[in-house]
């Protein structure tokens, strides 16, 4: 069995896509750009949704690509091409790497400009905090954030094994919702929460609740403050 069957005997996943052919650049621009701000991937063009192979011509859909992948995204979307044939026919692959650009955006149907996070076998839109999380980890300085009972509040629910939509983050923690953002934003940076994508939309649970001990004591030893004071939290370093 060739290389290319492998690839496509193991289906549409995290990093693996296929398509019969591109017949729209701004639609194939939510793919490159859903790569490129998760885990890189592949897209397989010529190939079906039940994994049998179509073919292609290679030369009109490697236009398209670079149609998608330079107008319909900002910034634009690096790939590399590789041809192959099988059953006497062209499958195309074009490969995306996880980018260093992060956060990318494609052109919305609106005209506006959109994001999107690869999840599994879908490309999912991203909200406000996903952006500001890819916006952040290509950052290097450092960030601080208010800190009171009300917070503590939370992290209680988050060590309870709550899953919280973000509305009940900003409720619990009473902070407007730019604040919720940033708040959800540097605890995903720092790896003590993760982002789940469900039904609802996102939703926020704890992943490392050793890395929040580890903050929240730091702030009550730091400052000298009980959970009712106010205070600058020094934080962990953002995980690269």
């Amino acid at each position: 069995m060739s290389y290319i069957l492998k690839m496509i005997e193991e289906g549409e996943h995290q990093r693996q896509d296929f398509k019969t052919r591109v017949d729209d650049a701004r639609k194939i621009a939510r793919t490159l750009v859903a790569f490129a701000n998760s885990d890189g991937g592949r897209l397989l063009i010529g190939v079906r949704d039940d994994g049998s192979v179509a073919g292609v011509q290679a030369e009109e859909e490697w236009h398209m690509i670079q149609e998608a992948a330079q107008v319909h995204c900002r910034p634009a979307v690096p790939f590399e091409v590789q041809v192959w044939k099988t059953e006497y026919r062209t499958i195309l692959e074009v490969q995306i790497p996880r980018s260093a650009q992060r956060p990318h955006f494609c052109t919305s149907e609106e005209g506006g400009w959109v994001a999107y996070l690869r999840h599994g076998d879908q490309n999912l839109k991203a909200n406000a905090v996903m952006v500001k999380v890819w916006q952040y980890e290509m950052r290097a300085d450092r960030y601080a954030f208010r800190y009171d009972r009300f917070v503590g509040k939370l992290f209680k629910a988050w060590r309870e094994g709550r899953m919280l939509a973000f509305g009940q983050v900003a409720r619990i923690a009473r902070i407007d919702f730019a604040e919720a953002e940033d708040l959800l934003c540097l605890l995903t940076v720092w790896g003590i929460l993760s982002i789940e994508p469900t039904v609802r939309g996102f939703q926020y649970r704890l992943k490392d609740e050793a890395a929040l001990d580890r903050l929240e004591e730091g702030q009550v030893a730091d400052l000298g403050l009980g959970l009712g004071r106010l205070g600058t939290v020094k934080p962990l370093k953002p995980k690269r």
